[in-house]
């Protein structure tokens, strides 16, 4: 059973991953996979407090959501986005699954990338504006939180769903989860969205997080073959922008 020691160890690797925020940490194992959502909720609340910065500033709603955005976006050193824009430009080519991974690879964005990249900020940022003129700047706080952490947790589901594509890479390289880690990180998912949003919302948050897992993963399976690290920076870019469109409409 994984020590104190070890969870510390564990999530600053996370931390170190997933962000570029000094942090740390040691080798990369499958064993990690449980604090990808506590690594979201902290990026998440990085975004939520420059909104509330922003808002004190008296900025308008949607400049204050694209500032919260930079912010959560910097400091995870847009990783995720750039698996959205390499993951949609292989996905949407016209080729053989051979390649496609070839057109991941590529760190040239193209027509794919480029809309892709334009959709999710804008959709983003739409949904933080939406939510901070039902709730405020606190409830801005709050899905972002949520949508960082949920992002994150749908994440882990996939290499449950999926093979690697290729035997290098992140994806490949990261293995199989371990289902214990894996239900511990989605379960803290949950139970942030529970403390934080109620059970209405938080039910509604894991199905739109899984269904953007589930949409992403399919596209892959057909268009791939199976996964990459790319993949897994679209389902979380994806989940995001779903998770937050959501709490937008709900209030």
């Amino acid at each position: 059973m994984p020590t104190k020691s070890d969870l510390i160890g564990d999530f600053r690797t996370a931390l170190a991953m997933l962000s570029r925020l000094p942090a740390g940490g040691g080798a990369v194992t499958p064993r990690i996979a449980w604090a990808f959502p506590p690594v979201g909720a902290l990026l998440g609340a990085i975004g939520g407090l420059a909104y509330v910065l922003a808002a004190a500033l008296h900025l308008p709603p949607w400049l204050a959501a694209f500032w919260a955005l930079a912010a959560e976006i910097g400091v995870a050193g847009g990783l995720h986005e750039d698996g959205l824009a390499d993951s949609a430009d292989a996905l949407g080519a016209e080729a053989s699954p051979a390649r496609r991974l070839e057109i991941l690879r590529d760190s040239r964005i193209g027509v794919f990338g480029a809309l892709a990249l334009i959709l999710a900020l804008g959709i983003r940022a739409s949904a933080i504006a939406a939510i901070a003129a039902m709730g405020g700047a606190g409830a801005v706080l709050a899905a972002m939180m949520v949508a960082g952490a949920s992002a994150r947790a749908a994440m882990i589901g996939v290499p449950f769903l999926l093979a690697p594509a290729r035997r290098d890479g992140l994806g490949a390289g990261l293995g199989r989860l371990p289902a214990g880690a894996s239900l511990v990180g989605v379960g803290l998912a949950g139970a942030l969205a529970l403390t934080l949003l109620g059970p209405g919302r938080a039910l509604g948050v894991a199905l739109i997080a899984g269904l953007a897992l589930f949409v992403v993963a399919g596209l892959a399976a057909r268009r791939l073959g199976g996964y990459t690290g790319d993949i897994y920076g679209a389902v979380a870019a994806v989940a995001a922008c779903c998770v937050l469109s959501l709490l937008a409409a709900v209030g």
